[in-house]
Order: structure tokens, then C-alpha cells, then sequence
């Protein structure tokens, strides 16, 4: 299962899960976050209709009573930080690519979704969020199990050395809801943390993107076109980068491809009240911690093996 908040990066991790042939992708729902609920969901069922795999993933889309508040909130708290991550995604999180105005007919519950998947598969189902964890916060207040029958979750969120991107120490989805990053990162279960360290290792050049010679003809190869376009441009426009991090992919390889990473089992806690703070992952990687450890953190990653993982997958959307 999926759970993202639908930005380019976002879009580019859950294409290349529903053509990775290692992955069974059961359900995906829409968060606010880079983008609101509502857009967040048309994008994802945009990109599932061009991607048009063979068994179509379950939609949900977030209804936790203060997602919209949530997104008002922090505008005002980043201010022109925000100005940014628009760049990076385009006004609707989905760059150059036109999404359609329809609403979902009667949407589903995204944290019922995701709690429904668990029953039906208890101890099978891999949870990997790309955007705030506010959903995942909902499911757990909703189902107290909901956790223990998930087989892991893989949390793209938060930062160790590397600073973050909203903030100069708090990474995106973190920041978006610090309380529900801290109500689900220190939640007994089986949890693995892929932050921003990791998400920049790789990175993906316009070389890159022109080996896999994407067919123009193909709806899926013309939207991955797309947004590899829109991503090279904007991070060099943006950033000044000859290429773009792969980010939220790793995410996905982190569980198609686990050999790729190299991990550390620590103590980890958000910071929720610090005026400079807020949002800041914060580990005990002392030499002595007094921190029980209650996640494993990914700390390296095979940037050349992640590469061709990607020119590999993403090249199966020809």
C-alpha cells in the first residue's frame, strides 16, 4: 500500500511500483501535503489510469478531520519556503502534465482503506508513505491493531545529517504534521525510516532519462516523459543541479530491492514545539544511547544499483 501526497516525485515512485514486477501495489491513497487532498487525488488516479497496469490498486483518499487545516496551517508557519516545493512539483504537483477536474464518485476512507487492506491480508502488506503521516496517524486512532497486522511500514520522512528541505533542520513530510510523524515514528511496529540522506544519494541525469528511450506513442511512457522533464528542468531552474534525487523512489526500492541499503536500528523522536525546530527528526546516535531503539534507519545506499534498478523498471513503461 501506498499513501502519498502526489507531488512529481511521488508520482514517479508509484509508476515505477505498479510496473516493478516484485511488487503487488493492493491500495494507494491520496494526502494533503505538497498539494490538497482533492488534488492530491485526481493526480493519483490520472497517473494510474496512463499507467493502466494489469490489476488496478484499491483509491482512498485522506478524510482525517484537519487535513485541510493542516495544509492553511503550514503555509502560514514556511511562508515562502513553500514557494519551492511548488517549483519542484508545479501548481498542481504534477508539473507540465494537464489533470482532469472530475471528482472521485463517492471516495473511499483512506485510513478505512488502509485498515480494510490489513484484515483482509494480516501480516503481508508492506505500508510505504510518501507524504506526511497523517493518514497512517488516522488509521491507528481509528483501529488500534491497525499497526501490529501490517508486515512493515517504509516512512520516506525526516533527515539525519544532511539538514532538511523546508527548514534548514526539518525535512517535508515531517514538518507538514510533526505530531503525527511522532504519534506513528515512536508507535510500536516494524518501521523503516528512509530520510533525505538517503533520498539524495542518487541522482538521475537528463542522460539517463534519454537511455531509456520512452515511446511517445505509449500513455504511460508519455506521462513518465512528462514528469522526467518537468523534474530535470525545475531542479535545475530550482537548484542548479545537472540531474534530480531520486527521493521518493528510494522509498520504493527500499522494499522491492532491499540489498541496496545498508541500515541502523536506533531511537528516534520529532520535535514538536522548537520555534527553529520544528519538525527536526531527532536520534540518539550517541556512543552510549539511553534511547530504547524503535525504528531502523537506512543510512547508505547503492547509488549505481538504484540507477539501473530505475532504468530498468521504468523502462518496462515503454
Amino acid at each position: 500500500m501506498i499513501d502519498a501526497d502526489s507531488g512529481v516525485s511521488d508520482a514517479l515512485a508509484i509508476a515505477l511500483a505498479l510496473v516493478d514486477p516484485d511488487l503487488d501495489v493492493l491500495a494507494v491513497t491520496a494526502s494533503g501535503g505538497r498539494v490538497s487532498v482533492q488534488q492530491a487525488a485526481r493526480n493519483l488516479m490520472t497517473l494510474i489510469e496512463a499507467v493502466d497496469p494489469p490489476k488496478w490498486p484499491r483509491l482512498g483518499v485522506a478524510d482525517s478531520p484537519d487535513c485541510e487545516f493542516e495544509q492553511a496551517r503550514f503555509s502560514e508557519q514556511v511562508g515562502d519556503e513553500l514557494h519551492i516545493c511548488r517549483q519542484l512539483h508545479g501548481e498542481e504537483g504534477f508539473g507540465d502534465w494537464p489533470v482532469g477536474d472530475a471528482a472521485l464518485h463517492h471516495p473511499r476512507s483512506a485510513a478505512k482503506l488502509l485498515s480494510e487492506t490489513t484484515r483482509e491480508h494480516p501480516g503481508e502488506v508492506t505500508l510505504i508513505t510518501l507524504g506526511p503521516l497523517t493518514t497512517v496517524a488516522h488509521a491507528q486512532e481509528l483501529d488500534p491493531e491497525f499497526s501490529a497486522r501490517l508486515k512493515g511500514l517504509v516512512a520516506f520522512a525526516g533527515a539525519i545529517h544532511s539538514g532538511g528541505d523546508i527548514s534548514p533542520v526539518a525535512e517535508f513530510n515531517v514538518a507538514f504534521n510533526p505530531e503525527a510523524a511522532r504519534h506513528v515514528l515512536r508507535r510500536p511496529a516494524t518501521k523503516t525510516l528512509v530520510p533525505l540522506d538517503v533520498g539524495r544519494k542518487a541522482v538521475l541525469t537528463f542522460e539517463n532519462v534519454q537511455r531509456l528511450k520512452l515511446d511517445d506513442g505509449e500513455p504511460c511512457s508519455r506521462l513518465l516523459q512528462s514528469l522526467l522533464n518537468f523534474s530535470l528542468r525545475a531542479h535545475h531552474e530550482t537548484l542548479g543541479m545537472e540531474g534530480m534525487w531520486l527521493m521518493d523512489i528510494a522509498a520504493i526500492a527500499a522494499v522491492s530491492q532491499p540489498q541496496f541499503f545498508t541500515r541502523q536500528s536506533v531511537g528516534v523522536d520529532v520535535e514538536t514545539s522548537g520555534r527553529l525546530t520544528r519538525g527536526m527528526t531527532v536520534f540518539d546516535r550517541r556512543p552510549r544511547p539511553s534511547w530504547r531503539p524503535n525504528i531502523d534507519v537506512l543510512t547508505d545506499a547503492n547509488s549505481q544499483g538504484l540507477l539501473d534498478y530505475v532504468s530498468a523498471i521504468l523502462g518496462r513503461g515503454r
